[in-house]
Formats: C-alpha cells, structure tokens, sequence
C-alpha cells in the first residue's frame, strides 16, 4: 500500500481525477471507434486523442515523480501510460534521464540530428515540407518513428532490441486485430495519434529559444548548465488562455512553463498559482494563445530550419516580444517523449 501512496491528499484528488479522466476518454474513444458506426469516428477519434494527450502529459508529470511519494511507483504508472501515448517503444528511464538533462543542463539534450538528416536526404525533406504546408506533422512523425525503432537506430541502446522487439510485434499485433474487426477504427487512431503529436509540439515549439545540441551520449558540458537566470530568460508561457484558467486543465496546465522550471517538483495543479506568485498577474508575461494559432499556420513550411523570409532570429527578452507578435517561426520536433 504504502508504494502507491500519492504526495499530498489535493495530489490525490487532482491526480487521481487527471488519471481517471486519461483512462476514461481513451477507453471509451475505443468502444466508440469500435463500434460499427461512422457516426462514431469523430468523437470517438477525439476521445481517444485526448486521453493520449492527458496520458502524455501525465507522463511527463511521474518523469518529475510528482505523483507517488516513491519514484519507483512513478515510474510503474509512467510505464503504463507509456502503452496509452505510445511512447512505450524505448523505455521510461530513458524518456526520464533525457527530460532531467533538459532540465539540468538548460539544454536541448539530443542525439539526432534532424537538420543534418534532412541536409543529406533533400528528397525527404521536400517530402516533409509538401506535408507539413498540409498540416501533417511529417517532421514529428520522422520523429516518433525513430523513437518506435529507438534500438535499431540508436547504437547506444542495441541492448534493448529484444524488447524493443516485442513491443512493435504486441503493438503491431493489436492494430492488425483492430483493422481486422473494424478498419474504420484504425483510421480513427491513426488520426487521433496525428492529433496528440499536433497538440504536443504546438504546446512545446515556443516554451525555449534553446538550440539542440549533440550531447546526449557524450561527455560535453551545456554552457548553460545550472545557470537558473539564464534558464528564466529564455523559457517562455505559451498558455491556451489567460482569461479562464480552466481550459489550460486541458494540457494539464503545460503552458505556464515558466513556472514550471521554476520549480520542476511542483505537479501540474499547482503551476497557475505558482506562476502568480513567481511571475505575477501580468499577461504580458505570456504568449497568448492567438499569436501561437498565426504563427502555426503561417510558419508550417519554415519550421524545421527556422528560414521564414523576413523573420529575423530572437533570443532572451527579444523572443517573448517577437512571440507575442506572431513574428517568430517556433520550434517543431522537440518533445518529451522522444527520448532521443
């Protein structure tokens, strides 16, 4: 008993609500998909993403072991959820060391590097920019694929092959069984898998101004590693909406990022008055969430090299104010859950 027991009685019910929610939606999105009715698609299709993104957002939250009092416990759930978003493929110690390193070195910690990967594949990469001026996340689906073949691709974990191999054939397996009894169902995940990598990269391309860097395997030092002032400058709140605070619950109130790092132990309910004490009751303090909606739609083509014509680069201070004004392209590929 005591291995499960939550932080705080407010952490059991905000939690344990989050969970039960994140469980509910996905459950019942899949008897709706299931369901031999195309009226069903949609909100099944919607049910299932958003428990995906809450699962998602969830496991960002055991990563910080703001759950259980034990972080073994927070990692069992976070390996759980892990089968829920799909970022099971590579496993949770790897999704927590590399989200630690970001936290640590002020860094964007990686292995991959994209930007070579599209320089030396050009077709690909037209490829991405045709689907990506389409609004299909063809840059964070290369992404996510990688993370699906995490052993195959990344020398560093050849050790994990066998059970990397298990869980492609378990999953794979599931949706050759969920094509077999409704195919329909399967398009509907497949649209509500698009859905969750969409919502997760909107929330997470403006939150740092951070460069990546090639350091997640090697013993380089990030320049700014512990310096918590520079961490604040160049952090960012990229909120859903300031005005009625409840509708941030829907990505578990990830946007007051600033708060955040402020302090990273603090779980997801606590972050708006944190950010009230920390940063005050100033708008201008955040991006609101219209600015985000022009820059996605009118960068979706410039993202992956940040080539927008006419958008000059910003840092610091400078970044917050060209965000503000729709006037930066933001980030694309950078999440939690691809621990590469």
């Amino acid at each position: 008993m005591t291995r499960w027991t939550f932080k705080s009685n407010t952490g059991l019910r905000w939690h344990s609500g989050a969970l039960l929610y994140a469980f509910a939606a996905y459950a019942s999105g899949w008897w709706l998909l299931l369901a031999s009715n195309v009226w069903a698609l949609v909100p099944g299709t919607f049910l299932v993403a958003h428990g995906m993104i809450i699962a998602a957002y969830l496991v960002h939250e055991c990563a910080h072991n703001t759950l259980f009092k034990k972080n073994q416990s927070n990692a069992q759930l976070g390996k759980v959820l892990g089968w829920v978003c799909g970022s099971c493929y590579g496993t949770f110690e790897d999704i927590r060391y590399k989200h630690f390193r970001h936290h640590v070195d002020n860094d964007d910690v990686v292995w991959f590097d994209y930007e070579a990967f599209f320089k030396k594949h050009p077709n690909v990469y037209r490829a991405t920019i045709f689907l990506e001026w389409f609004y299909i996340p063809a840059h964070d689906i290369l992404m996510h694929s990688v993370m699906v073949l995490t052993a195959f691709v990344i020398p560093k974990r050849r050790h994990q092959m066998m059970r990397n191999s298990l869980v492609i054939l378990t999953r794979v397996g599931l949706l050759a069984v969920v094509a077999w009894i409704n195919p329909i169902a399967l398009l509907g995940y497949c649209l509500a898998y698009m859905m969750m990598i969409i919502v997760l990269r909107f929330v997470d391309g403006l939150e740092h101004d951070y460069p990546y860097h090639l350091n997640l395997f090697t013993d380089e030092v990030s320049e700014h590693k512990g310096d918590l002032v520079w961490e604040q400058e160049h952090t960012f709140s990229p909120i859903l909406s300031w005005r009625y605070p409840w509708v941030n619950w829907l990505i578990l109130n990830f946007g007051y990022h600033n708060a955040h790092h402020a302090k990273p132990t603090a779980p997801w309910y606590e972050l708006p008055s944190l950010h009230k004490q920390r940063f005050g009751d100033d708008p201008n303090n955040v991006i609101r969430l219209w600015p985000q909606l022009v820059m996605y739609h009118r960068y979706r083509a410039f993202r992956i090299f940040h080539d927008a014509p006419g958008i000059e680069p910003a840092s610091g201070k400078a970044f917050l104010k060209a965000a503000q004004a729709a006037r930066l392209t933001g980030g694309n590929a950078a999440s939690f859950l691809t621990s590469f």
